[in-house]
Parts: structure tokens; C-alpha cells; sequence
């Protein structure tokens, strides 16, 4: 007999290719509660069909935490806890059982893994702690977009990790990102004093190669008295350095990767900026000094603020090509073969492999 009755909840537009592969997930949920805000294919009907307890409701003007909580509220009141998931996004089998084992009445959320990004293999690429598991009661969706979820219980907020508890994303590429940008805007201008929303709206800008409003919006995230986590002010810092290249002052650009590193010297992505900029410098001590630093990290921080490409070939690459200038063609050779076992079928990769091969027997005979 289950300890806890448990629903999940999502929001839906236009998903019908998700469908089957979500219900087969969340079917050991005791019930699934869809609120669909206009879907023109046959989301709804399939959803239905599948044992979806569906509502049609358009949300104008279009906000995530009015649908998201408009969701919630058709929850039953008497369940205990309510698991929110998109139908982009697939739970490992045996999830109710691991929740259900972690979880007490003392509980108000639980934390799990979310992996957002894959190997060739399939195997996580990225992945960080997620909770959009809580209580039934007590709890709303807040902010236009990335929204949060807010506690206001009498009794205190208390998150439970769940060992084994994870959830993939396989997000539907396709789908534009252009209502993301006005959301964070309005987001900002809702919650001015939020440093998480104004450090994504000032990222959003960069992603809209908006540089001016980005470079002056992360500024400011920079200055804010509760901006005190330093691997997100350092990604705010190599944003900026972003920003200032491609204006084309890379004498700034450089000053604030060298602000970044100093902000988090733990973390991969600086150092590799800083690498791709000594590149297009022809600056190969400096590429090399960043490669080694780089490399030096051997453990993820496990943030949501991971760049995959500062753990795959990338670095090894440049550590090859700045070796091979510098004269040091064992190492250059050391380096290329590393990049090459890590994107194998990469053609660019086999010929700098080759070439280099080709020097190294040349300075050994």
C-alpha cells in the first residue's frame, strides 16, 4: 500500500509527440493533471486517452507561474504531494518508490537530479539538483519565467534529497525561445531587487547578441548586495568579457575573464574563454597557462551554470595547437590524441592529430 497519494501536474501546448512517452513515465503517480493553455494538434485528446485528467485554459497575458499555479489548483486537496514535470521531461522508473522512501510528513520539498544535456552514448552530459516536488499545500509558482516555487506554510521549509530520484530533459529544440526575453523583462521590472532574475535577464540579452544591454544589465546584477554566489558573479563576468569581444574590445574582454578567474578560480569556463581568446591573439603562452589551469579541475561544481564544452574536447584542442606553436610537440601529441578520444569522428581533430604526429617523428629522429 503507498504511504502518500501523489499527483503529477504539468502545463501543455501543442506536445502531442511527448505524449505516450510522459504517461508511460508518470503513470505511477495515483493521478496526472494536465492543464493544456491551446494546443491545435491532438495534445488533449491523447493525453485523455491515456488516463490525463486534462483542462483547456489559454493564459493572456501569457505568464509560466499563473499557468503553472492555475495547474496546481485543480490538484485534489487531499493529496500529499504534488510532482511538477513537463511533458519534455521523463522520470527513471521506480520514482515513486524513491520519492515515497526519502519522504516524511515533516517534509515540504524534495531535491533531485535533472540532467539537461547527453552523451553520444546517452549517458548525462549535464546535470544539477532540481525540486519541483512538494507539499500539496502551501506552496505557489512565482516569476513570469523561470518561475520558483514559493513556501508560505506555517511550519518550516524543509527539502529532502532522494537518492536515485532523476529526471531527463529532452527539450523539443525546435520551439522558439522569442517569449523568454519580454518575460524576463517584465520579471525584472516585477522583482527589481531579485539578483537571480536580473543576472538571467542580463544572460537572455547576450543570447539576443544584445551586447550593450547586456554588458550594463550584468553590471548591475554585479553591484547588487545579495549577488554573493561567485561562480554565477563569474559567469556574469565572462558574459561581459563576451559582450566586450564582440564589440571588439578585447582589452576589456580580457580584463574581465581575468575578473572571473579571480572571482572562481574552481570552476573550467573562465579559463576556457580566456584560452579562445588568447587564440584568436596568437597569444599561445597564455592559451597554453589557461589549458593547464583548465585541466587542472577535475570535479563539476554540478550547478545549472555548467558549460558542457569546457568538459569536452575543446580544451585538449587548444592545448594542442598552442603546444604545437610553442615547440613542445610531445605534448602537443599528448593533447591531440586526448581530443581526438573524445570526439572520435571530428575530421578537423584527426588531421591536427596526423600533423602533429608527423612533427613529433620529425624533432625525435
Amino acid at each position: 500500500m503507498s504511504k502518500y497519494k501523489i499527483c503529477v501536474y504539468a502545463i501543455s501546448k501543442n506536445e502531442e509527440k511527448f505524449v505516450d512517452r510522459w504517461m508511460d513515465a508518470v503513470s505511477e503517480a495515483d493521478m496526472v493533471v494536465v492543464l493544456d493553455t491551446g494546443s491545435t494538434d491532438s495534445t488533449v485528446e491523447k493525453l485523455r486517452e491515456r488516463g490525463a485528467v486534462v483542462y483547456v485554459e489559454k493564459i493572456n497575458p501569457w505568464r509560466f507561474d499563473t499557468a503553472r499555479n492555475k495547474a496546481m489548483d485543480y490538484i485534489p486537496e487531499d493529496f500529499d504531494i504534488c510532482v511538477s514535470n513537463d511533458l519534455d521531461e521523463v522520470f527513471k522508473t521506480g520514482w515513486r518508490e524513491k520519492l515515497e522512501n526519502a519522504w516524511k510528513p515533516c517534509h515540504t520539498r524534495a531535491r533531485y537530479m535533472f540532467t539537461c544535456s547527453y552523451h553520444a552514448d546517452g549517458t548525462p552530459n549535464k546535470q544539477f539538483p532540481m525540486e519541483k516536488i512538494h507539499r500539496r499545500h502551501g506552496f505557489r509558482w512565482v516569476h513570469p519565467v523561470h518561475e520558483v516555487l514559493k513556501y508560505s506554510g506555517e511550519d518550516k521549509d524543509s527539502v529532502v534529497w532522494v537518492p536515485g530520484l532523476v529526471l531527463n530533459h529532452y527539450p523539443d529544440l525546435n520551439k522558439p525561445r522569442t517569449q523568454y526575453l519580454p518575460l524576463l523583462e517584465l520579471s525584472v521590472e516585477e522583482n527589481p531587487d531579485n539578483d537571480r532574475a536580473v543576472f538571467w535577464l542580463g544572460r537572455e540579452y547576450m543570447f539576443y547578441k544584445m551586447y550593450d544591454k547586456s554588458i550594463e544589465t550584468l553590471k548591475k546584477y554585479l553591484q547588487m548586495p545579495t549577488a554573493v554566489w561567485n561562480e554565477e558573479r563569474s559567469a556574469a563576468m565572462r558574459f561581459i568579457s563576451n559582450g566586450y569581444k564582440e564589440k571588439g574590445n578585447k582589452q576589456e574582454a580580457r580584463a574581465w575573464l581575468y575578473r572571473a578567474i579571480a572571482e572562481c578560480p574552481h570552476v573550467r569556463e573562465p579559463y576556457l574563454y580566456m584560452a579562445k581568446l588568447g587564440y584568436e591573439e596568437n597569444d599561445w603562452p597564455l592559451v597554453y597557462l589557461m589549458v593547464v589551469k583548465g585541466l587542472g579541475i577535475t570535479e563539476k561544481t554540478g550547478s545549472y551554470l555548467l558549460e558542457v564544452e569546457s568538459w569536452g574536447e575543446k580544451l585538449y584542442d587548444l592545448g594542442a595547437i598552442c603546444t604545437y606553436r610553442l615547440g613542445l610537440y610531445a605534448q602537443s601529441l599528448e593533447y591531440a590524441k586526448k581530443a581526438c578520444e573524445m570526439k572520435p569522428n571530428d575530421a578537423r581533430l584527426k588531421r591536427n592529430l596526423e600533423l602533429i604526429e608527423n612533427k613529433y617523428n620529425e624533432s625525435v629522429r
